[in-house]
């Protein structure tokens, strides 16, 4: 049953949880599966894991696409509707489903018909490696369709204020996938061993259950759903509207794996096992920047809602409440990190030539998290303003900063550390200098509003 959150009216620090820990739950859900992918993987082999890295790094590459429909929805969608305009916010909320529809078609295009050069693009050291990184590719790339239209019903439902019905069919998705991946993987029965195959297959068929649950909420729902006809025509003033919102985000998001993958190329040249590292130390890393991608999604909402409605002193109170709390979250997640490395990556790879460079990897970036929490809130919160510019262009220059700063570190006595070191740095500038610019921006956005009050 639908659970909406009155994002308006009431306890601010009630309202904004009530919405966030759905959410959160959804993002952490996500993170336990690939955390448990990344072990079953990690049982085949470094080499195993290396592959589904390489290939995962075109999976990123399509949340950044995805955000063309999701931001610019979830964003129009929660100030249409804190305004009270619901006929509105279905047109956009169809104009989101139609954008995604199209890229999701031409983006499995792609991955299916270029598997050998984008995998080729890693210059991967071991033929088999290679291999079983386009099978993976291949299979995953035939789920795009579920994974971009999933990403923005979520954003869609969650910006009604209703973040239970997704985090629901998220666990019951990522449930099933829980159970195939072993059986997938290593076979059970008359169910042949898949390895990489089987990791992806689980992961298509996961997507696929997600996204029937929720075309079923939606038949159903008259919060907004009842409105949204996929068969009316998006207007060339709809689809501006959503592209202006959503392309600094989106630019920002396509860029940011680009650069990751030029990275990876980078850390390959040091062997597969580097590669390894990398994937499983991003998957535990997740801990941190999925929770604070969770609650920025809901504050997105809540301040897009109340900003709608006019009510901008209670959208900084959410903004404020958010803060703090993600503050404590970042803390928290950068002393685990720091000081319980070694446990948490042997737990993935046990391999005792590995286990050294995974623990470097964990430390390096634990220093970073806390400043990495604040750069996800804070694009969540200019996003609910409709302004996703200004973190885009930041985000993109200091992480394209990362691959000068790279080779510069790389060619010292660090090694493939200086990489590491690299993304950390970095990491550390966007939080603390997007922390300031909000304030900054925040402050110029009330005198403009509290002028044109006085004009009126």
């Amino acid at each position: 049953m639908a659970k909406q959150v009155d994002l308006l009216r009431g306890s601010i620090l009630k309202s904004l949880t009530a919405l966030a820990l759905p959410i959160m739950g959804s993002q952490l859900v996500q993170m336990a599966y690939n955390l448990v992918d990344m072990i079953w993987i990690g049982r085949v082999s470094a080499g195993a894991v290396a592959a589904v890295g390489a290939a995962g790094m075109f999976m990123w590459l399509s949340n950044g696409l995805a955000i063309l429909g999701k931001t610019g929805g979830q964003v129009l969608v929660a100030q249409r509707l804190g305004a009270g305009d619901k006929q509105a916010a279905a047109r956009y909320a169809a104009a989101a489903i139609q954008l995604a529809t199209v890229i999701s078609l031409l983006y499995t295009l792609l991955m299916v018909a270029g598997a050998g050069p984008l995998i080729g693009f890693f210059k991967l050291n071991s033929p088999q490696v290679a291999a079983q990184a386009r099978v993976y590719l291949i299979i995953v790339g035939l789920g795009m369709f579920f994974s971009f239209l999933n990403q923005v019903l979520i954003a869609v439902v969650n910006a009604t204020g209703n973040s239970h019905t997704p985090f629901l069919a998220m666990c019951c998705g990522l449930g099933l996938n829980f159970v195939l991946d072993p059986v997938l993987i290593f076979g059970v029965g008359p169910v042949p061993r898949m390895e990489v195959a089987g990791a992806a297959l689980a992961t298509v068929l996961a997507q696929v259950v997600v996204f029937v649950l929720l075309v079923a909420y939606a038949r159903q729902d008259s919060c907004l759903f009842d409105q949204v006809r996929l068969t009316q025509r998006t207007t060339p003033a709809e689809l501006a509207a959503l592209v202006r919102i959503s392309g600094p985000a989106a630019v920002m998001n396509v860029v940011f794996p680009l650069i990751s993958m030029y990275i990876a190329r980078m850390v390959a040249a040091f062997g597969d096992n580097a590669v390894a590292v990398q994937k499983v130390g991003s998957q535990i890393e997740s801990i941190s920047w999925m929770t604070a991608d969770g609650f920025a999604a809901a504050v997105n909402s809540f301040i897009g809602q109340n900003y709608g409605a006019g009510n901008l002193k209670r959208a900084k109170k959410g903004f404020a409440a958010a803060f703090a709390m993600m503050s404590l979250w970042g803390v928290f997640c950068s002393c685990l990190l720091i000081f319980a490395a070694g446990p948490i990556f042997g737990f993935f790879i046990p391999e005792q030539e590995v286990l050294p460079l995974g623990v470097d990897y964990l430390v390096i970036l634990g220093f970073s998290e806390l400043f990495m929490c604040w750069e996800i809130l804070v694009e969540g919160a200019y996003a609910g303003l409709g302004h996703t510019a200004p973190p885009s262009i930041l985000s993109m220059v200091l992480t394209m900063a990362r691959i000068p700063l790279a080779m510069v570190l790389t060619s010292t006595a660090l090694g493939l550390n200086g990489i590491w070191w690299s993304i950390s740095i970095s990491t550390i500038c966007k939080g603390v200098i997007l922390v300031i610019m909000f304030a900054v921006f925040w402050r110029g956005l009330q005198r403009r509003l509290e002028n044109q009050a006085a004009v009126e």
